[in-house]
């Protein structure tokens, strides 16, 4: 089935096999593992199919309780008064979206149409907004390129949030576009603290662009990720928490 129709879901797979989905899940790991199929959200997808880029909008409805989870998570450790680098990954925008519901006075840095657009119509006294503006790209509404490195470079953040395409077992950190993964290195730098956000499936998917690995990270937030994935990060002394 993966084959002819290059993607396949857990719940087609039960109705075609009279399965459950239990059972989907595990076969599709088995292929997994032995490099026939990369897991998706709700399946699989050929491996050639991986490195493919969703839309924001697309992914903005994925994963929704999970990223806010997240989010919640992350809002609730910041101080008043920093300054947030905010990258363009969805899970990123539902922080600015918690950023917004706690009124927590604070500077978002953001090459994120969605999230400046987000952050710049809420009514929060004392929520700065920077808007790291380049090259735009319609897929991922986000501005790249060598105006956005450039101005990157005349600002220092107490904290990044970020997100990327997948996790790999080696602890590479991999993102699907060049122009999205150079913003994100930039970002990376000149942020004293490093957040990751990762929900379950970015450990079984992954993007063809090195961002950077887990070491350039100091805390990762993971939610539902297996115990073998907390201890990749652990090894790699990355403060892991779980939400």
């Amino acid at each position: 089935m993966l084959r002819s129709q290059r993607s396949v879901s857990v719940t087609a797979l039960e109705e075609q096999f009279a399965i459950s989905p239990m059972t989907a899940r595990r076969d599709l790991a088995i292929l997994a593992r032995s490099g026939l199929a990369r897991r998706t959200h709700g399946g699989a997808v050929l491996p050639d199919l991986a490195a493919h880029e969703d839309s924001f909008r697309h992914r903005l409805d994925l994963e929704t309780d999970e990223k806010r989870r997240i989010a919640r998570a992350v809002v609730a450790t910041l101080e008043p008064g920093e300054t947030l680098f905010v990258d363009s990954s969805t899970t990123a925008w539902y922080v600015a979206e918690a950023i917004i519901a706690s009124s927590i006075p604070l500077t978002v840095l953001t090459n994120s149409l969605p999230v400046l657009n987000l952050v710049g119509e809420a009514d929060v006294p004392n929520l700065d907004l920077v808007a790291l503006g380049g090259s735009f790209r319609t897929l991922t509404r986000s501005f790249v390129g060598p105006d956005v490195v450039r101005a990157l470079h005349g600002y220092r953040a107490d904290r990044l949030v970020f997100s990327v395409k997948g996790i790999t077992r080696s602890g590479d950190l991999t993102d699907a576009e060049p122009l999205e993964a150079e913003v994100k290195r930039s970002m990376i730098a000149y942020a004293k603290t490093v957040v990751l956000l990762a929900t379950a499936t970015k450990f079984e998917d992954r993007g063809r662009i090195v961002v950077g690995t887990v070491e350039d990270t100091d805390v990762v937030y993971v939610t539902g990720a297996a115990a073998g994935s907390e201890r990749l990060l652990s090894t790699h002394g990355v403060r892991v928490e779980r939400v």
